[in-house]
């Protein structure tokens, strides 16, 4: 499911140049397949509670992989297939929302043991980045032979994934008794009184993570071809760079932080300070090999903190509300993913120093908001109690 958005990034100036659309319009071939993703995981975490994980993620495939033919032949047979684009992606974001963010709750679902969890959502992790990785390659690749052909491809990816999902995840039995609308909403109204603190900072921390990631990659996938003239498979090798250290860095942290609390948080402060300290050290210079270096820094504290946050949300609430209350994190992701692009679109009509001072500032308010609103021994233990 990450394929959908990263494989996009590589290919965004040259759908800018042959529909003759500005950078935010083809920034929101990213963004709207975010915004309905927001709106709507929501609802496919609250349908998983109650109708089964693998009833949601199923179906959802489906829709993604007709928001995928859709955009690729509007791309191949019209002559202004921009509207018609938006649409498909609108698909694929309905699509996105039921399957990828339903995953996090059923690997909750699958192990009675927290460690295994941890390490299952590190895994987790490590394959959303190991998507973002192969993404710019394989869609600079692809773009290569045509440039709308990353859109007919995700189809394939959808129906690989639906068969793997039928054949090889066997997902525990959801309790008969769940709980009406109603009462279900009253149970979400006491979860966030109770717990609302750490909840809502693990939310904002994990949508500044997406915002920085994808805002950056796109702001790299523009200088790259326009300052550098690096395109092509050069240019989606540079671009996965950063995602490569997320990927290594997010596996091994799913391997260290087991069950301890505390680990987790402390974890997500080194992962969030790395992050800050490359942001900033970048709006000092231009100079290309800075700018990769922090970006790889970057990604490793990204890297570090994403499983960290994942863990703490999905091993804090209990099975009955883990799809529903981790949808709501899912979905901050989200909106990262979604104000990405077109906030640095905008950003990059200001100055260099700006923009990454700007973003140096969002990331050391996370930090501090790490340090402040996420306390284990006096929020999360009663969680878990």
């Amino acid at each position: 499911m990450t394929l959908g958005n990263s494989m996009l990034i590589p290919v965004l100036p040259e759908i800018e140049k042959v529909l003759g659309i500005s950078s935010f319009q083809v920034s929101m071939l990213i963004t709207v397949y975010s915004i309905v993703a927001i709106i709507c995981i929501p609802i496919a975490g609250y349908l998983s509670d109650h109708i089964g994980r693998k009833n949601v993620i199923i179906p959802s495939l489906i829709i993604a992989a007709i928001g995928g033919l859709l955009s690729g032949f509007a791309a191949w047979q019209m002559e202004n297939p921009y509207w018609i684009l938006i649409i498909g992606r609108l698909l694929q974001g309905i699509g996105a929302a039921g399957a990828a963010p339903i995953v996090m709750p059923l690997v909750g679902d699958l192990y009675s043991d927290e460690k295994e969890v941890s390490e299952g959502l590190g895994m987790i992790e490590t394959s959303n980045t190991l998507g973002k990785v192969l993404s710019p390659i394989l869609g600079a690749a692809l773009a290569m032979a045509v440039w709308y052909m990353p859109f007919f491809a995700f189809p394939i990816f959808c129906f690989i994934s639906i068969l793997l999902m039928l054949f090889l995840v066997k997902e525990p039995q959801m309790k008969k008794d769940a709980p009406a609308f109603l009462a279900f909403l009253q149970s979400l109204k006491v979860i966030f009184k109770r717990e609302g603190r750490w909840l809502y900072a693990v939310f904002t921390v994990g949508g500044i993570c997406m915002f920085v990631l994808f805002g950056v990659l796109f702001y790299l996938s523009t200088m790259l071809e326009e300052t550098y003239q690096i395109v092509g498979m050069k240019k989606g090798i540079l671009l996965a760079i950063p995602l490569a250290a997320l990927c290594i860095s997010s596996y091994a942290t799913g391997k260290v932080i087991g069950e301890e609390k505390q680990k987790m948080k402390w974890l997500t402060v080194f992962g969030i300070g790395l992050l800050t300290i490359a942001v900033i050290s970048v709006s000092f210079s231009k100079d290309i090999y800075l700018l990769l270096t922090a970006l790889f820094v970057s990604g490793i504290g990204i890297g570090i903190a994403l499983p960290s946050l994942d863990a703490l949300v999905t091993e804090g609430i209990k099975m009955e509300q883990r799809g529903s209350i981790t949808s709501f994190y899912s979905s901050m992701r989200f909106v990262g993913v979604a104000l990405g692009p077109p906030v640095f679109a905008l950003l990059m009509k200001t100055s260099h120093f700006f923009m990454f001072i700007a973003n140096g500032v969002i990331c050391l308010l996370a930090l501090i908001l790490v340090l402040i609103a996420i306390k284990p021994d006096e929020e999360v233990k009663a969680t878990w109690s």
